[in-house]
């Protein structure tokens, strides 16, 4: 038959059943990837991300600009002691930057990247509602109903 794999072999089995199908492009990709500090600095960008508190102070960052601590308890319902512990770490990985005036710290968005990573992320939550009916877009800026 030529090589030709059936769908169900496919699908039955749990690998390629070769060691490589390419191993130029393969080579050519292995030589690109960053390096694997990189790797783990990124992830535990994501992983920040990922929690719900931390990305209504990224949000309230996004649409704010400068807060501090105390306004950015009062735009995401948390206290204010969760929002310190909160952007530690944020400041830690370089996703908020602080400036002080007086006794008062003023937090934002670090760069533009991270500001193009939340829209990014937002646009493509956005999206989701072809994926997700269920999901009204309701509340959410640019949501398509």
């Amino acid at each position: 038959m030529g090589g030709f794999v059936a769908a169900h072999d496919v699908e039955a089995s749990d690998g390629c059943g070769v060691n490589l199908v390419d191993p130029e492009k393969v080579g050519l990709v292995r030589s690109a990837l960053p390096p694997e500090t990189d790797i783990v600095e990124l992830s535990d960008v994501f992983s920040l991300l990922g929690d719900p508190g931390r990305l209504r102070l990224l949000m309230s960052l996004l649409e704010g600009g400068e807060l501090c601590v105390c306004d950015l308890a009062a735009t995401t319902a948390m206290s204010e002691s969760s929002v310190s512990h909160a952007l530690r770490l944020l400041r830690a990985h370089r996703v908020v930057s602080v400036s002080r005036r007086g006794r008062m710290a003023y937090y934002r968005l670090d760069d533009g990247h991270v500001r193009m990573l939340l829209d990014l992320g937002l646009t493509h939550t956005g999206h989701t509602i072809a994926v997700h009916p269920e999901r009204t877009g309701a509340g959410r800026k640019g949501a398509t109903p």
